[in-house]
């Protein structure tokens, strides 16, 4: 595929990775899947790994959330993880290099020929499947540890996406949730200021009446059974290149939910 700046995408590399991109993953198949969104993300595909150029705040990102997570679940070794969402491999790689048995999802099949492709490079053994959360949801799939990272702004259902999630996590089980928050500053500073701007992101990566509010969220999350343990915002310094965690969710922040957690009145 060539983008609109005459990027040739298309990867052939010739090498059998062993990844299923031949799962039917069409807004019949599931209500949560926007096709934009599919064909937006096919076009970046290529460049998840590039950590010097424009995916740089991924990669920061991944080293903080990683941190996050690990702290939150160790010991890892031995933990079903699945990660929603996975685009290029990240944080499935992350966690597989941690321990985990990690299954790694994504509409956007790609994504999952170019994960597949590096983890095998990588000697990194990680299920990565086209498929949603939906049909393992269906399949009656369960799993110690469910990552939704940057995931929930960019589907067409919320409820119905997070109910099926829900439903993916064991008894005792975790989940960990990434989104942006629908605020003023959330436009201002999650899309003005960094896709038009600074040009952190792509252009057109979000849309901020996608965003979710942390209320909304948790009423999502107990409808499905879970507590949010814990929360935290995202605070990002694009000149110096670094991310740090904040107390103000006013933008981008992630909350740790657990099975039978009870609810927090905080993000009420």
């Amino acid at each position: 595929m060539t983008t609109d700046n005459g990027i040739d995408t298309g990867v052939d590399t010739g090498v059998d990775t062993g990844v299923d991109t031949n799962v039917d993953t069409s807004p019949g198949g599931a209500a949560s899947v926007d096709p934009k969104e599919v064909e937006y993300y096919t076009r970046l595909a290529e460049f998840w790994w590039d950590d010097s150029g424009a995916m740089w705040p991924i990669h920061t990102l991944n080293r903080l959330r990683t941190d996050w997570i690990v702290e939150r679940i160790a010991p890892v070794a031995g933990k079903r993880v699945l990660d929603i969402g996975c685009g290029g491999g990240l944080l499935s790689e992350a966690l597989a290099r941690a321990g985990a048995e990690v299954v790694g999802i994504d509409v956007t099949a790609k994504n999952i020929e170019v994960a597949g492709l590096h983890a095998a490079q990588s000697g990194l053994a990680i299920d990565y499947r086209h498929t949603t959360a939906e049909a393992l949801a269906e399949a009656g799939e369960r799993y110690d540890v469910v990552l939704n990272m940057e995931v929930v702004e960019h589907v067409a259902d919320v409820a119905g996406f997070l109910d099926a999630c829900s439903a993916l996590v064991a008894e005792d089980g975790h989940m960990f949730v990434a989104t942006l928050n629908r605020t003023i500053a959330g436009l201002v500073i999650g899309i003005i200021g960094a896709e038009y701007d600074m040009r952190l992101r792509p252009v057109g990566t979000h849309q901020w009446e996608r965003f979710v509010k942390p209320r909304e969220l948790a009423r999502h999350l107990e409808r499905g059974g879970l507590g949010i343990a814990e929360r935290t915002g995202v605070s990002v310094n694009p000149f110096a290149r670094r991310m740090r965690l904040t107390r103000w969710l006013g933008v981008n922040y992630m909350v740790h939910a657990r099975r039978d957690q009870p609810a927090d009145p905080g993000a009420a």
